[in-house]
């Protein structure tokens, strides 16, 4: 069986050889190499950081692009030692309300909340997820409350690599359970990123992507934490599409 790809691709130099005359030859010429062109012009400046600078691939200006260039830059970061128990994540309620921060961000992030009778645990609710753009329902229940999870947007991982290492007990449960840090996102999208930095994961909601990276670079300046040099180059190819973007308010 001829595959389709390989007809296509007989016809068009078919087309391309047999052309009623120079002037339609040129023509498709000149498309190819149009088409050639913009596709290099897309990939290279992500293939080759050199080149990325040269093209102003992560140039960028904004409130956010400025505070990503006062982070310390740290290539040689700490990873011996992780343990995300020392985060003490839901271990603490700050605000006194009996509940652990992940019952207070489904009630910020979500709307229709209903709760349990008698307290703060959220039962049910919709959530307009800002990683994948999807509108999910969530219901708690042993088999439905996976749906919606509790995304560390400065992974504990790479902040523990990035100087939190270096912290007190008490820092990194601040840290753990700060909800300028937290968001409720979409499970497997949560699960998908694990502890990538912006070098190796972004959200597959474009739209969302500029504050997704500006919120990372606000817990970071907050928290005085490192970026790499990819992390870096990452976060500002994002901004340079949206040159006002600011760091979300704490």
């Amino acid at each position: 069986m001829t595959r389709r790809g390989s007809r296509d691709g007989t016809h068009f130099r078919r087309r391309l050889f047999n052309a009623d005359g120079p002037v339609e030859r040129i023509l498709i010429l000149l498309v190819i190499a149009v088409v050639a062109g913009i596709t290099i012009g897309l990939l290279m400046p992500k293939a080759n950081p050199t080149v990325g600078e040269i093209t102003g691939e992560y140039t960028a200006s904004g409130t956010a692009a400025q505070t990503l260039q006062q982070l310390t830059v740290d290539d040689n970061q700490r990873h011996a030692g992780y343990d995300r128990d020392l985060f003490g994540f839901r271990q603490t309620d700050d605000d006194g309300n009996g509940c652990d921060v992940r019952e207070d961000v489904l009630a910020r992030d979500l709307t229709d909340v209903r709760y349990r009778q008698h307290g703060c645990k959220v039962e049910s609710g919709t959530l307009a997820d800002p990683y994948t753009g999807k509108t999910i329902h969530f219901v708690r229940g042993a088999r439905t409350s996976s749906a919606v999870q509790i995304d560390h947007v400065v992974a504990l991982e790479n902040a523990w690599r990035s100087g939190a290492s270096t912290w007190d007990q008490a820092k990194r449960y601040r840290f753990g359970n700060d909800m300028y840090n937290l968001l409720a996102v979409d499970g497997p999208a949560n699960q998908e990123k694990g502890s990538a930095s912006a070098a190796y994961w972004l959200p597959t909601n474009g739209a969302y992507r500029c504050e997704y990276v500006a919120r990372q670079i606000g817990v970071k300046a907050k928290y005085g934490l490192s970026v790499t040099t990819k992390e870096k180059r990452a976060m500002l190819s994002v901004l340079h599409g949206c040159p006002a973007q600011s760091v979300p308010e704490r």
